[in-house]
């Protein structure tokens, strides 16, 4: 992947919006005292919890009746990290006195000890993450080293005597000056000089000396990657990285490191990306799955990072100024703990859904751990000496249908209409409306999701960033890689989008992000545009590489921000080219039939001009009834404007508007008359829509209070300009913008007339005669038992030109919905039969265009 530049301080506000209330404050179950012990840490188990403290002892405390158990000793300074390594049913332990310690959570009985690099005094062990799958700790040091101890297989390491490989690498070695004996005993170092005792040794003493001890080597130190302590650090992984884990460490420099971990022989940490925080030491690190981290800063930010597209997602502020020490992550909710005894609750889409005052001083601590199969317990530490204890509710799903680790097919040869529509249902689910800044969070989570569909239907995806500072939606790259025929098979990219158009409830009969089967259609927003027909096509090519008859490359992209402009579309193509790799052709299905019955294929799309028109006259909005006819009315301006724009027989009159429009040939007026018959209606009506040119104005907007005795200082207005071949796009917007400022100008008016073109798109036209449009309609017609009829759009679908643009190749375009889908409306639908003969038709086409070599 391209290095991604370092994240800046905070570019957008914070979505940590005020949703809380006194209802939803989590129930106090218990308190846990300890006399004058801060609790610096927290750790759980199916039976315990295990509290780090200030006066060196880790308690044990029973969670079904809340009793001491046990105190375990053996650290000479406080203990400032605890981890629970389920798979060993170890607990480990670090301190202020640079060991590890390995306990049995079954005896509750010291393990080993671990002693950091001696050759330089890693003093505090602030932080520690246990690795399952290399059975790994890594350590993060005072001295802002990050260590690790790698546990050897049980063939060549004897868990009770300590004896290691024959190397002896594990065995601690005498330090030179710590373990030495004085000089003129003329001895060397030995383990025993350390603290000589000059009385019998207690029994916890002999005991300790029974203990193995281990120590880290050399080569598994990094010193000072980090420029500050490193108080925080964390293992992602979710057992499909292809043998590597991810470890995240947060630090007093303000940064936070992603590492990239494999099971080499050092096992060394690689560093892949740092996350520039800039709002105080990072002080605390929480994971949702392996895509989000947050980051809690001494300033009273968080920071939400994706790590696979190294972007800032957002920046939440709990309180300036206030430290976040410690969080902790439920499903979909965070609970922060602050220096100022709050904790604070933020759901998925980053609202505070609760806020309460925890402990009398600081939160030092907290741990999430279940109590029964359904309860749940968030345990809170602080220098309060006490823990607290509170029953919380996992938060309902924030996407109906969807749940974590919930394959979407468990075995590849059932690709039909049934998983087709479990996939459809949850990827309907997910509200992602690019056009609110409120389901941004709900955009990204889609296209995770959707990466992970490609992933399982047998593709190698990715996410793609559009914006370094996570401002816009990610892209979805994914490659289903040929299984059939030579090495350079022909590659088709398949380009889509998983944005939808809002979808307000009235006129829904049905919740419109729950997918709904009635009388054979799904019913949702984006079923039909556009995330039907990217299941569709998605399941079409995973049936063919199941079957082993994949005889193209078949390559997903698919964007986020559609429905609102495409912003940043173009510049992350250019910048991921390489990794997008060569196209031969580009398959889109993002439109439908003119009618009911008959399939079609679509052949052109108009292009279109927005332009944004504002007209103010530098004053406050005034009383028509005080002010009227002494000011120059900024209406008045924009009525008079607008209205040069067409003549009464609704003809454009900006100059040259209509010299290069490609006139109509006969094989068009029969190809009209003929859709005429279909749609029962005429070929004009037909023409004029689909290949005329067109000027649209859509609103005018005031400002003030938009009242009949208001004059209003400021009006806006939008319209759209729908360009076809061979008008030129630059040409176009620039006549449009000289017409208006030169009749603006006419009327010698005072105000100020302001102009923005906004997401201009070409116009494109698919090329009949090509073998991949003979091969699609083919594939159609084969599935459908007729031909299908050639169409055209007067709708635009920016990103299809600028494709054809940047590949050098040819588009075409299937749609796969009915003329009722009701896209952008309310009870949007596709048909069951339409989506899965669609797979069927992209099937067919596949096989079709595998013979015809690359381009």
């Amino acid at each position: 992947m391209a290095s991604s530049p370092t994240v800046s301080s905070l570019l957008h506000p914070s979505l940590g919006r005020q949703a809380k209330s006194q209802d939803s404050i989590p129930f106090q179950l218990h308190s846990l005292h300890k006399l004058n012990s801060s609790i610096l840490c927290l750790a759980a188990n199916d039976a315990y919890i295990f509290s780090g403290n200030q006066d060196n002892d880790i308690l044990v405390w029973d969670k079904k009746t809340f009793e001491l158990k046990a105190t375990l000793k053996g650290h000479t300074r406080s203990v400032l990290a605890l981890v629970y390594a389920e798979d060993k049913k170890w607990l480990f332990s670090s301190s202020g006195d640079s060991t590890v310690r390995v306990w049995s959570t079954i005896t509750l009985k010291p393990v080993y000890i671990i002693d950091t690099y001696a050759e330089t005094c890693a003093g505090d062990l602030f932080s520690i993450a246990w690795c399952k799958r290399f059975q790994t700790i890594y350590i993060g040091c005072q001295n802002t080293s990050l260590q690790w101890f790698t546990f050897p297989s049980a063939s060549n390491f004897d868990s009770c005597s300590g004896t290691t490989t024959p190397n002896g690498s594990f065995i601690r070695k005498a330090h030179k000056f710590f373990d030495s004996y004085p000089q003129f005993e003329r001895r060397p170092a030995d383990l025993n000089a350390n603290n000589p005792q000059t009385n019998p040794p207690s029994r916890a003493e002999l005991e300790e000396l029974e203990v193995p001890r281990l120590g880290v080597p050399s080569t598994n130190v990094i010193e000072s990657e980090h420029f500050g302590y490193i108080y925080c650090m964390m293992v992602l992984d979710d057992g499909e990285s292809n043998g590597t884990t991810t470890l995240v460490t947060g630090s007093g420099d303000e940064t936070v490191k992603i590492w990239t971990c494999s099971n080499t022989s050092t096992g060394r940490p690689i560093l892949a990306h740092t996350f520039e925080c800039n709002y105080g030491a990072v002080l605390a690190l929480a994971a949702q799955g392996v895509q989000t981290v947050y980051g809690g800063c001494q300033d009273g930010h968080i920071k939400v990072l994706d790590i696979e597209t190294r972007t800032l997602v957002r920046s939440i502020i709990v309180q300036e100024g206030v430290d976040i020490l410690s969080m902790s992550v439920i499903d979909s909710d965070l609970y922060t703990s602050c220096a100022n005894g709050e904790v604070n609750r933020f759901s998925g889409s980053f609202d505070c859904t609760a806020s309460w005052h925890a402990h009398d001083g600081i939160v030092l601590s907290s741990v999430i751990t279940g109590r029964t199969a359904s309860n749940y317990m968030l345990v809170t530490g602080g220098n309060d000496d006490n823990i607290k204890v509170w029953n919380v509710v996992p938060p309902a799903p924030r996407f109906q249908s969807l749940s974590e680790g919930d394959p979407i097919v468990s075995d590849r040869s059932q690709l039909g209409a049934e998983s087709i529509s479990y996939a459809l249902s949850k990827f309907v689910s997910i509200p992602s409306v690019s056009c609110y800044e409120s389901h941004h969070e709900d955009c990204r989570q889609a296209a995770i999701w959707l990466k992970k569909c490609l992933q399982q239907l047998g593709a190698k995806s990715q996410l793609l960033p559009t914006c370094p500072t996570g401002t816009t939606n990610p892209l979805v790259l994914g490659t289903f890689t040929g299984n059939q025929g030579p090495p350079t098979r022909p590659r088709l990219l398949f380009y889509g989008h998983y944005d939808v158009f809002p979808a307000p409830p009235q006129g829904w009969i049905t919740d419109p992000f729950l997918l709904d089967g009635r009388n054979g259609y799904l019913y949702g927003r984006g079923v039909t545009d556009n995330k039907g027909p990217i299941i569709a096509a998605a399941f079409a090519a995973a049936q063919l590489l199941y079957g082993r008859s994949l005889g193209v490359d078949v390559v997903f992209l698919v964007e986020g921000q559609e429905e609102c402009g495409s912003a940043n579309f173009s510049r992350t193509v250019e910048k991921y080219k390489d990794q997008i790799g060569h196209i031969d052709a580009i398959l889109v299905s993002n439109s439908t039939w003119i009618s009911e019955d008959t399939p079609c294929i679509t052949y052109g799309l108009r292009g279109v001009i927005h332009c944004s028109i504002e007209i103010c006259n530098k004053l406050p909005d005034m009383h028509s009834g005080v002010d009227g006819g002494g000011v120059a009315e900024p209406m008045k301006d924009m009525v008079n404007l607008l209205s040069t724009l067409m003549d009464k027989k609704q003809q454009v009159q900006i100059p040259g508007f209509y010299d290069h429009v490609r006139p109509q040939t006969e094989a068009e007026k029969e190809l009209y008359l003929r859709l005429a018959n279909v749609v029962q209606k005429p070929a004009s009506d037909l023409s004029s829509r689909w290949r005329e040119p067109a000027l649209t104005i859509h609103n005018i907007e005031v400002s003030g209070p938009n009242n009949t005795t208001v004059i209003p200082g400021t009006v806006k207005s939008q319209l759209s300009l729908r360009i076809v071949p061979d008008q030129d796009l630059d040409t176009i917007s620039k006549s449009l913008c000289k017409f208006l400022r030169s009749s603006f100008n006419e009327f010698q008016s005072p105000n100020e007339l302001r102009l923005t073109i906004n997401n201009p798109a070409d116009w494109w036209i698919g090329e009949l005669n090509h073998p991949w449009f003979k091969a699609l309609e083919s594939a159609i017609h084969e599935e459908w038992g007729t031909e299908p009829l050639r169409i055209r759009e007067g709708g635009s679908v920016p990103s299809v030109p600028y494709l054809e643009k940047e590949f050098s190749c040819h588009a075409f375009h299937l749609p796969m919905g009915q003329s009722s889908d009701q896209a952008h409306l309310p009870n949007e639908r596709i048909s069951l039969n339409n989506l899965q003969k669609g797979k069927s038709v992209v099937a067919r086409f596949l096989v079709k265009v595998a013979g015809m070599g690359r381009s």
